[in-house]
């Protein structure tokens, strides 16, 4: 059995389940991407909370697994070549455990690409300003007595919404019939945007037919209600 204790993270969260994947996270739109993923998967995994209010994410164990000092990150003790591998990025976490399982990544090569084609666009836009108009929208950034940058990601997130609305016409999801780690990245910021932002109103959420029926559908799956608690926040 692979020896995690020389990874110092182990030191602060001990695996009571060594031979398991070990997630380090909390269930935020980025966290809740790799335990969704796991719970689809089958995957036996270990899932520690990283608590935001004791800063965790700052604490040096964690930053030796992260040094970006986010969530979420994984330790797998059955990496390549049954080495251990740690891992941050959840971009990243999804490709690797899509390939670690064989599972929600296509084999077609045109397929896979652009399956990560709408990976990337998560990441590089969704994610991002999803989160910027939730700051500007319900947390401090509301305050501001100018609008402009409150009203300039609206936009963005009008934007990038209507341009999932018209991928998901005529398609069960991003892939078409085929559900994926597109999806699975996805999901989880647009239900943030409309629920726990609660900007539904400000971005005109009735207006995007085709994605609050592909959200309505996807909450409905069972490892989706289940990654969505993982880890308890303690």
């Amino acid at each position: 059995m692979t020896d995690l204790s020389v990874f110092p993270v182990t030191r602060k969260w001990p695996p009571r389940h060594p031979e398991r994947l070990q997630l380090y996270s909390l269930p935020t739109p980025n966290g809740v991407k790799v335990s969704i993923m796991l719970e689809e998967t089958g995957l036996a995994y270990e899932a520690h909370t990283v608590r935001f209010d004791s800063q965790d994410q700052l604490s040096p164990a964690f930053l030796s697994l992260n040094p970006n000092n986010k969530i979420p990150a994984i330790l797998d003790p059955h990496g390549p070549g049954g080495q251990p591998l740690a891992l941050f990025e959840s971009g990243a976490i999804l490709i690797y455990l899509a390939e670690k399982t064989g599972q929600f990544m296509p084999l077609d090569a045109i397929a896979r690409y652009e399956t990560l084609q709408w990976l990337m666009f998560q990441m590089g836009g969704v994610g991002p300003m999803f989160g910027q108009l939730g700051f500007f929208h319900r947390f401090a950034g509301k305050d501001y007595e100018d609008k402009r940058p409150r009203d300039r990601y609206v936009a963005e997130a009008q934007r990038l919404l209507k341009v999932l609305d018209q991928r998901l016409e005529g398609r069960d999801w991003i892939m078409g019939r085929d559900y994926t780690v597109a999806d699975i990245a996805i999901l989880p910021w647009v239900r943030n945007l409309v629920g726990f932002y609660e900007a539904a109103d400000i971005v005109g959420w009735e207006q995007y037919g085709q994605l609050r029926r592909v959200l309505e559908k996807w909450l409905e799956r069972p490892a989706v209600q289940r990654g969505l608690e993982i880890p308890p926040r303690g």
